[in-house]
């Protein structure tokens, strides 16, 4: 899809969601005299997919600014926001996400631990309640299947040979590829492109703050203290505003002296 990787090390795949990877994270500090700051995209992807998809309901809950799982939630299961639990709201995410990776209803049942029949409904109530994201989908399947490739937002093509399969197996993973290619893939596009920006920016400001590393969604920088504050606005700045959506890009900002407390 175009993200960037690493290895030897592989300093992307550090865990970060349990006790053991944030203690290896704390292993990674600034220099003395400054201090790393995290910026990281949020929701990217499913920004990305309500420009691409135009889908009304999608495009209206992120320009509300309101909480996107939850909104879904609300929606399948038929209910007020207020009512939607938290084991509701991670059913909605993992739909959410699972939509833009192309997760079948076998997929979704084994991570939510529910019967297959049941994931089957929430991606039915899904597609029904974003009904412009079905159509977004069914497209890119007969367009794909037509052309052999699909392209991102700023035109890198990908060509995926695997949706003129006979082979069912091999087929479905091309519509999985080409539509998480459109998503993930643009998504990239639009990182690389806030680096550049990001870069660029700093440069002319004639600051001493660096990109030390990209974490799909995420940058991590190091700056000196004296300029921390300033770099903030910078970077908030150059990152959402690295390409024109239909929905405002958003950027969250920490700092720490160390990248377990990013």
């Amino acid at each position: 899809t175009g993200r960037l990787s690493s290895q030897n090390p592989n300093l992307q795949n550090i865990p970060s969601h349990n006790a053991l990877g944030k203690r290896i994270r704390e292993a990674f500090c600034s220099e003395e005299g400054s201090i790393l700051l995290s910026s990281d995209y949020s929701q990217i992807e499913l920004r990305v997919l309500a420009h691409i998809s135009k889908d009304a309901i999608l495009l209206k809950t992120i320009r509300d600014g309101v909480d996107v799982h939850r909104r879904t939630a609300s929606l399948i299961f038929n209910m007020a926001e207020e009512l939607v639990t938290d084991e509701m709201r991670a059913m909605a995410k993992a739909v959410n996400f699972g939509i833009i990776y192309g997760m079948s209803a076998y997929r979704l049942s084994d991570e939510l631990h529910i019967t297959r029949s049941n994931a089957s409904r929430f991606i039915s109530a899904y597609f029904e309640t974003y009904k412009g994201v079905h159509s977004f989908i069914e497209e890119t399947y007969t367009r794909c299947e037509k052309d052999g490739f699909v392209t991102t937002l700023m035109g890198r093509k990908r060509y995926v040979p695997e949706i003129k399969s006979d082979k069912k197996q091999t087929k479905e993973l091309g519509r999985r590829i080409a539509v998480n290619t459109i998503i993930q893939g643009s998504a990239a596009d639009i990182m690389k492109k806030a680096m550049l920006d990001v870069d660029l920016a700093l440069s002319k400001k004639g600051y001493k703050t660096s990109i030390l590393l990209q974490v799909h969604d995420e940058l991590i920088l190091e700056s000196p203290n004296e300029e921390v504050k300033d770099v903030m606005e910078v970077v908030k700045e150059q990152m959402e505003n690295a390409y024109p959506l239909d929905v405002p890009l958003k950027v969250s900002i920490s700092t720490g002296e160390n990248w377990g407390k990013l």
